[in-house]
């Protein structure tokens, strides 16, 4: 039979001091005399109580200490995608700065997401970008705690944090096109479904992503400024950010003689300068390309790119889902002109 759980109490009656006192030498050091902290520590490890259940604790202050982000992916998706590797890194700053734990929640779809979320002992919540009907939306902003958004939807109750996609895909295509007979696009996922195809003209407001949507909006308000017909435009959909995956795609865009590519992230481009090479083409001059978040090997593969710091980005996350409100300006963003477009 075990023996009874050595309590505060207990720590309390054999040194002759208040629980209150005992309390405060694991809470607040600094207000107990250093003998009274030397002492009640001496008979703790005595009795083998080894301070304040943290469980109790946090539900008596109404605090856990860490904070919750949703990703909406596999949990591997966390160390492998590039891109959310420099966010995640920037709220692991965040978390380090204030002292506070980081709780990874994946979810999938399936219908324990919305349990798996609302049981999670944080203070507040990242959702990494989603489809506008994704259900555990309404979860993390009905819990009465702050919650970030990262590349959106934009819903009430959470504070969006993203660049303007949009302008920036208008900005990137103008850029990449220029001379293009075949303009076109790899692109980001539309839907939870990931898979991999070969479009025309996609209805871009059907796209479910809010990232891939606005981006493709952007790409198609240059197309109509420069006189050609969006509905032409072919567009290949990868399953996942990924530099090697996307390689089938990448061919298919040189299947139907594509000439200038604005594909939607870094890794998504390299496959297309990968592609161009097997093929012994030249860059700029026979098939022009662009990204997106100026990635660290891009400026050695000399690729146009829309520059923006996920890193900050994951920063300003954590703030907001700490508490700290919503920071003043939306997050900037540049376009990198470097040798692969015209």
């Amino acid at each position: 039979m075990s023996s009874p759980r050595v309590t505060m109490a207990d720590v309390a009656r054999r040194c002759g001091v208040s629980p209150m006192t005992v309390s405060y030498c694991y809470n607040r050091p600094d207000r107990v005399a250093p003998e009274t902290l030397r002492r009640v520590r001496e008979v703790a490890a005595e009795l083998g109580y080894h301070g304040p259940d943290p469980t109790a604790r946090s539900l008596r202050r109404r605090h856990n200490g860490a904070l919750g982000v949703v990703l909406g992916e596999h949990l591997a998706y966390a160390f492998e995608d590039p891109q959310a590797r420099r966010f995640l890194a920037g709220v692991a700053e965040v978390c380090r700065e204030r002292g506070v734990g980081l709780n990874l929640i994946p979810t999938t779809g399936a219908e324990q997401d919305g349990e798996r979320v609302r049981s999670a002992a944080v203070d507040g919540y990242i959702v990494w970008t989603t489809v506008d009907t994704d259900p555990v939306l309404e979860v993390v902003t009905g819990l009465g705690k702050p919650v970030a958004i990262h590349g959106g939807p934009a819903v009430p109750g959470a504070e969006l944090v993203t660049i303007d996609n949009r302008a920036s895909a208008r900005d990137l295509a103008a850029r990449t096109f220029a001379g293009a007979r075949r303009p076109a696009v790899l692109s980001l996922p539309f839907d939870r479904d990931r898979e991999p195809r070969l479009e025309t003209g996609p209805v871009a407001e059907a796209v479910p992503f809010p990232v891939t949507r606005e981006r493709l909006l952007g790409v198609y308000d240059h197309c109509r400024e420069a006189g050609l017909d969006p509905r032409g435009l072919p567009v290949a959909v990868v399953a996942r950010n990924d530099r090697y995956e996307a390689e089938a795609m990448a061919d298919a865009l040189f299947d139907v003689r594509a000439d200038a590519v604005v594909a939607m992230s870094d890794q998504l481009a390299f496959a297309v300068l990968d592609a161009a090479r097997r093929r012994g083409l030249s860059v700029p001059a026979d098939i022009a390309v662009a990204g997106w978040d100026d990635d660290p090997d891009a400026g050695r593969e000399g690729l146009t790119t829309i520059a923006q710091s996920l890193f900050d980005q994951g920063r300003a996350c954590a703030l907001i889902a700490l508490g700290d409100g919503a920071p003043r300006r939306e997050p900037g963003w540049a376009a990198t002109v470097r040798a692969s477009t015209r």
